[in-house]
C-alpha cells in the first residue's frame, strides 16, 4: 500500500489571523511551485490579493488587517480558495473574476487571457512622443483585444478618439462587451470579430496597437497549468511566434495615417523581429523592468517596404 499523501493545506488549521494565513500561503506557493505572473510576480502580493478578495476586504488594507482574527466560516472560504489556486492551479483572476491594469478594473473569466501588459506604462508615457505635436489623435485600434482591456486603456488616454477593437474569438468579445459596459465606453469603442484586420472596415488609424499571440507553439505546449488554463489561441503565435505579427505589419502598411505608428508587444521575440524586419527599422520602447519587449514601427517605413515587395 502506498503512503497516504499529506494534504498541502493541512497546516492551515493553525492559522488564526490574516497574517498567519499570509505567511502560510507564501510558503505554500513556494513549496507547491505555483506559477506567477498573471496577477502578481511574487507570492506575497498574489497571496495577499487572494486573501483580501476572499475575505471581502479592501485591497489597500494590508497593514490594518494582519492581526484580524479568522472565523471558522472565513477559514473554510480561504481553504477552498487556496486549494483551487494551489492544488487545482486555477489562476487567481479566474477565482475572483477580475484583473487590474493600474487603476482600471476588468471583468475576466476563462474565455479570455488575464490582462497583463507593458502597454500600461507605454501608452501614457511614450506614445505621444512618436505622434505629431499638437495633432489630435482621432482613430486607434486594438488588435487581438481579448477582454477589451487595452482598448479601454486607449480610450481613457486618448479621450477624443474613436477606438476600434478586434478579436478572432467570439467568446472573448462577449467578455469585452461586459467591460465596455462597466467602463461606460460602448459609444466610443467598437468591437469587431476579425482575424487581425480582415473584417475591420477600412479606416486610417493614428495608432495600431496589439498584444497578440506571440509564443512559439512548442513553448505553449510546455506552459505551466495556470497559463494553460487561458485560451490557447491567446498565446500561440505559430511555430516561431511571428504568424500574427507578420500579418499585422502587412495590413498596417495600408491602415495607418502618414504620421501613424504600429506598436506591438512581442515577449521574447526581439532578436527575431530585428532579424526579419530590419528594413522597417524597428524601435524598441523602454520598460521599467528592462525587458524592452514592445516594438514600434512608423507608417512611412511600412509603406515603403510592403509597397516595394508588392
Amino acid at each position: 500500500m502506498s503512503p497516504r499523501k499529506l494534504d498541502p493545506l493541512a497546516g492551515a488549521v493553525r492559522c488564526t489571523t490574516v497574517g498567519d494565513w499570509l505567511r502560510f500561503a507564501e510558503k505554500l506557493y513556494e513549496r507547491e511551485r505555483v506559477a506567477l505572473g498573471q496577477i502578481a510576480t511574487n507570492a506575497h502580493d498574489e497571496a495577499l490579493y487572494l486573501l483580501l478578495r476572499t475575505l471581502e476586504l479592501p485591497l489597500d488594507s494590508e497593514a490594518g488587517v494582519l492581526a484580524k482574527k479568522i472565523s471558522a466560516t472565513a477559514r473554510a472560504k480561504l481553504e477552498d480558495a487556496f486549494r483551487r489556486r494551489v492544488i487545482d492551479r486555477v489562476p487567481a483572476a479566474y477565482l475572483t473574476r477580475e484583473a487590474w491594469l493600474g487603476e482600471h478594473r476588468f471583468y475576466v473569466d476563462e474565455r479570455v487571457i488575464i490582462p497583463r501588459s507593458y502597454f500600461l506604462e507605454i501608452i501614457p508615457e511614450q506614445l505621444s512622443a512618436w505622434l505629431p505635436a499638437g495633432k489630435k489623435v482621432k482613430r486607434v485600434v486594438d488588435v487581438c483585444t481579448g477582454s477589451g482591456c487595452l482598448a479601454i486603456v486607449l480610450a481613457h488616454h486618448f479621450t477624443g478618439a474613436m477606438v476600434d477593437a478586434c478579436d478572432l474569438s467570439a467568446a472573448a468579445l462577449e467578455v469585452a462587451k461586459i467591460n465596455l459596459r462597466e467602463h461606460k465606453l460602448e459609444s466610443r469603442v467598437k468591437l469587431f470579430a476579425s482575424d487581425v484586420l480582415d473584417s475591420v472596415p477600412a479606416t486610417s488609424y493614428d495608432v495600431i496597437l496589439s498584444n497578440p499571440p506571440y509564443e512559439p507553439s512548442a513553448l505553449v505546449d510546455a506552459q505551466a497549468p495556470e497559463f494553460a488554463a487561458e485560451p490557447r489561441m491567446a498565446h500561440d503565435g505559430g511555430k516561431d511566434g511571428l504568424v500574427i505579427v507578420r500579418k499585422l505589419l502587412r495590413q498596417a502598411a495600408t491602415r495607418l495615417q502618414p504620421h501613424g505608428i504600429v506598436v506591438i508587444e512581442v515577449g521574447g521575440l526581439r532578436a527575431a523581429i530585428d532579424r526579419e524586419f530590419a528594413a522597417l527599422q524597428p524601435h524598441w520602447l523602454h520598460t521599467e523592468d528592462g525587458s524592452d519587449c514592445v516594438v514600434l514601427f512608423q507608417a512611412a517605413r511600412l509603406r515603403g517596404a510592403f509597397t516595394a515587395r508588392a
